[in-house]
């Protein structure tokens, strides 16, 4: 939480002091958004007829390799396809042995096996890429498609529109940003993030709970001190700064005093062997959240498999230490995505929820064709593969195909801006809307030229 209350005091006249209001003021940019959906609607930029959908973003942080995960290669030389044997599925796609529960429910999900794009081979580009859209350059924050969802579609509940379990993305190695905030939206649109790991034994959600730091302040005074600014500060009200601060107030004491919240993010409501079917790891009892959170009327969960690429086993399969090796994605990594998305999709299928909820599974890229000497593979934007599930989706199906290697695409090339065009599509939202840019001119909600994936839809 940021804390703008290190120094300095001042009181207005009823006796509540400015810095509680400033601390309560900023526990989340969560933002209410209603305005901008009934704005959005009345021009027909949203479907109402998909008001219902919601999505599911799992970043496979540290990129999968397409060669070994999604896109097999059993026929190329040893040293393109691996270590590891292809199966047989439910839908008319092989994929590796070390996913045999993805097999089981390939007629719940369809791969696209040709994206690519054109950014540098460093993993918050990549990040940047596939969460936006775009390409971080000249200074531009784009937003996060959670973010245009909450802007376009605003809140349903109590519950933020827009959240990120367990936390937002650390380090990339690039020094860009991570892709996962409001960008040029506003403050008001970064999404709510957890901050803890669910699958603690003690496991509470930080803000849900009243902030030590604001001593003996009652919740009930929250009130009293937004409407003692409201009436005082005239001079503050009219800045924009302090327009974000009362929304983010407002949004902040929306989710502390929600029973609706509490009981979203209250795992210990969940049969035990409910909780074991996803994993009892960080990631599967992230995906457990995820489901309830959807069914409390969140519209977009972003799941980070991982927080960053250093001193963490992941995707990131460069074959010797401080990286993964293959052994540690086939150990470790795998079996923990395996169990933890089969259970999602299984569990929104059985709820009558898939229907409504598309789950996208998305890296920032691939791997390279060739295991490289340490016996892993390196990072490889030219080719990679990302899953759909739910919210119209198909399933069983392999969209687009890469070369016989792997490298390159060879058939439906896909690029990140379709991706997001694809999520956008599955929400109801019109492709040729617009959102405020930078310095309020209007912006494209995706580029020139971007479509959906229909193809995953037909």
């Amino acid at each position: 939480m940021l804390n703008l209350t290190a120094r300095g005091s001042s009181h207005t006249c009823n006796g509540v002091r400015r810095r509680d209001f400033l601390q309560v003021g900023t526990l989340g940019a969560i933002g209410l958004g209603l305005p901008e959906y009934l704005a959005a609607a009345e021009r027909g930029a949203v479907d109402p007829a998909k008001d219902k959908r919601s999505c599911i973003m799992i970043f496979n942080l540290g990129a999968p390799s397409q060669l070994d995960t999604f896109d097999m290669k059993p026929d190329a030389p040893a040293e393109v396809r691996g270590p590891f044997k292809a199966i047989s599925t439910k839908g008319d796609f092989q994929l590796s042995e070390i996913l045999p529960k993805h097999a089981e429910i390939a007629d719940k999900f369809s791969i696209i096996r040709s994206c690519y794009h054109t950014a540098a081979a460093v993993h918050d580009a990549g990040w940047q890429m596939l969460q936006t859209g775009r390409q971080f350059t000249g200074g531009v924050n784009y937003p996060h498609a959670g973010a245009v969802v909450q802007y376009m579609r605003g809140r349903r509940s109590d519950l933020p529109a827009h959240v990120v379990l367990p936390e937002t993305m650390g380090r990339g190695g690039g020094n860009l940003p991570n892709g996962q905030a409001g960008g040029f939206l506003g403050k008001a649109y970064d999404p709510f993030a957890l901050m803890a790991d669910p699958s603690e034994e003690n496991f509470k959600v930080p803000d849900l709970l009243p902030p030590k730091t604001l001593g003996d302040v009652r919740i009930d005074r929250r009130r009293r001190m937004r409407d003692a600014v409201e009436g005082r500060m005239k001079q503050l009200e009219a800045t924009e700064a302090a327009h974000m601060l009362d929304k983010n107030f407002e949004s902040a004491y929306r989710l502390m005093n929600s029973p609706q919240a509490r009981q979203a993010f209250d795992l210990s409501q969940e049969p035990d062997q409910v909780r074991q079917r996803y994993g009892m790891n960080r990631f599967g009892q992230c995906c457990l959240l995820a489901r309830r959170l959807i069914e409390a009327g969140v519209r977009f969960v972003t799941i980070n498999t991982f927080l960053t690429v250093f001193n963490e086993i992941t995707w990131d399969i460069h074959g010797s230490k401080p990286f993964t090796t293959i052994e540690g994605m086939k150990n470790i990594v795998a079996p923990m995505y395996d169990q933890a998305y089969s259970a999602l999709l299984t569990d929104l299928s059985d709820r009558g929820l898939l229907d409504d909820t598309l789950v996208c599974g998305l890296a920032e890229f691939g791997r390279t064709p060739k295991v490289n000497p340490a016996g892993g593979r390196d990072h490889w934007p030219q080719c990679f593969s990302t899953t759909f599930a739910g919210g119209g989706v198909r399933g069983g199906r392999a969209i687009g195909a890469s070369d016989p290697i792997g490298a390159v695409p060879a058939d439906r090339p896909t690029q990140p801006g379709e991706l997001v065009a694809t999520i956008f599509h599955a929400l109801g939202l019109d492709l040729h809307a617009e959102i405020p840019g930078p310095g309020g001119r209007p912006f494209p909600l995706v580029d020139f030229g971007m479509r959906e994936v229909g193809e995953l839809f037909a």
